[in-house]
């Protein structure tokens, strides 16, 4: 009760109504879930019964589901012409009594970032996420900065990092966010990145290593390196050595290593058993872009394992993550036939 008098829900006179500064809204696959602009939190239980609805049914007829050009679902009423945000389903919604798992294994791949980030105030903390104007990195980004954290979107396009700061400002205008430029294929720009980060003097308490190509040819970087090996993980580890310093000090923190399953279909040891330096980096002669691909994703899980054996005593920690198996996202655009098989798996791959 000491719960509902905080939340101002004395007042109202209905189980239904909602509290003074919630608001009711709906996923793009029809579940209803309420965001707290107060707090500026969201939860998918009605703040005042408890209760998990979804929408009934599909859309009435003549009407259509829309997305605008900052990722905003609208609806469109064809026959009388006009448009709204709000979902003409939520009078008909149903409660949903599904029970949540009781073992261990609270999330698997069905879970959504609403699901995981339910009930958490993440105000105060201070998030950078690279390569985070697009795909994975821009759901992350949006996701934490809704619930509360400051979220600096680092990005090699500067114009794309603003456009997606105002896409998120859009779904939430007082979301903390930022794009400050970093290109990962230049170890000069990573490093003018961080220095910018620090004259800023925040603290760090979660750096996300997520900016990766994939299928891109061969060439070199202004630093002489093969691209793919540089952008997925030479540029990481620079940028987690320069930030070192303030993740410990803003301790606890956290990095996070996007990395992929692919890492199990390659090594980088030469035939005695040693590291082999000269596969990290190939000659064009001896580039396989996909193959590149799946070394610097086992660096990537490498890097992490050792960084959290590291800095763990000090306060931070280091997870690499698989992010599914060939989500749909931008990371396939370097060659038609990879756009190609990732269309023809993206009915049977979790959606962005």
């Amino acid at each position: 009760m000491a719960a509902l008098k905080y939340a101002g829900l004395e007042d109202t006179d209905s189980e239904e109504e909602l509290p003074p500064g919630w608001e009711e809204r709906t996923t793009k696959d029809g579940w209803v879930y309420y965001a707290n602009h107060l707090e500026e939190k969201t939860q998918w239980e009605h703040p005042k019964s408890g209760k998990r609805k979804r929408v009934a049914g599909g859309l009435p007829y003549g009407w259509e589901q829309e997305t605008d050009e900052k990722g905003q679902v609208y609806f469109v009423d064809h026959i009388n012409k006009r448009t709204t945000y709000l979902d003409p389903r939520l009078a008909f919604t149903v409660e949903d009594n599904s029970v949540k798992p009781t073992t261990r294994q609270k999330y698997d791949g069905n879970s959504t970032a609403m699901e995981i980030l339910q009930g958490r105030d993440l105000s105060g903390k201070v998030v950078i996420i690279t390569g985070a104007n697009s795909g994975i990195g821009f759901e992350t980004a949006k996701s934490l900065a809704l619930h509360g954290a400051y979220v600096i979107l680092a990005c090699r396009n500067a114009s794309r990092g603003n456009d997606a700061v105002q896409r998120i400002l859009g779904e939430w205008h007082k979301a903390k966010v930022e794009a400050m430029t970093l290109d990962l294929a230049s170890l000069q720009s990573v490093q003018h990145f961080a220095e910018a980060f620090k004259s800023k003097n925040l603290p760090l308490h979660i750096l996300i290593c997520n900016a990766a190509v994939f299928g891109a040819p061969w060439c070199l970087t202004e630093d002489d390196l093969e691209s793919t090996f540089q952008v997925n993980h030479l540029g990481h580890f620079y940028l987690v050595q320069l930030l070192e310093d303030v993740l410990r000090q803003s301790s606890p923190a956290r990095v996070v290593v996007v990395s992929s399953e692919s890492h199990r279909f390659t090594d980088i040891k030469d035939s005695s058993g040693k590291l082999d330096f000269s596969l990290l980096s190939p000659s064009k002669k001896e580039y396989w872009a996909m193959l590149a691909y799946n070394r610097s994703k086992l660096c990537n899980i490498l890097f992490s394992n050792e960084l959290n054996r590291r800095l763990s005593p000090h306060g931070v920690t280091s997870n690499s993550v698989h992010p599914g198996n060939m989500i749909y996202s931008s990371i396939h655009r370097n060659w038609w036939v990879y756009t190609l098989l990732f269309t023809l798996a993206r009915p049977f791959t979790k959606s962005m």
